[in-house]
């Protein structure tokens, strides 16, 4: 079980660097120095934006998920809440996230932002650019990445 979750806490490290990669921009020179990988560690937590502790892994096979969403400006998304853990580098744009209570996180570019786990929030692209957020999700087979409440109504 320990093995499952180091592999898959790896494979998660992995995707983010990655992502920190394909996503820094190099100067052209033909300078070797200039062409050589670069690392930045950009978070490390276990809690989410919020503040709140993230919750244990899962038991059972991990599936890792993915996902590219480009907002437009002015779009306000549903709220939702997110059943498994997920984290996210916004490359473009500014991300305004609020939760139910009232609390909000604006993420900026280059930021990345560990969202919450089984709380209801939404958020809103507030800016005059689409937002562009790769957002990686440690999930399992057939659980949902978000769970819409359009019962609830955006102001």
């Amino acid at each position: 079980m320990k093995q499952t979750r180091l592999c898959l806490l790896a494979a998660l490290l992995v995707c983010g660097a990655i992502l920190t990669t394909a996503c820094k921009k190099t100067s052209g020179g033909n300078d070797d120095s200039a062409r050589q990988v670069v690392s930045t560690e950009l978070i490390r937590t276990s809690q989410s934006w919020d503040g709140v502790e993230l919750p244990d892994y899962f038991e059972g096979h991990p599936e890792l998920v993915a996902v590219k969403y480009v907002f437009p400006a002015g779009q306000k998304l549903g709220w939702h809440h997110h059943p498994v853990m997920n984290y996210g580098i916004l490359v473009q744009g500014e991300l305004t996230i609020i939760g139910q209570d009232g609390q909000e996180k604006t993420v900026h570019e280059g930021e990345a932002v560990v969202e919450m786990v089984n709380t209801i929030h939404h958020g809103e692209n507030r800016g005059s650019k689409p937002v562009v957020l790769y957002m990686f999700y440690l999930s399992q087979k057939d659980l949902p990445l978000a769970v819409q409440h359009p019962e609830i109504p955006l102001e």
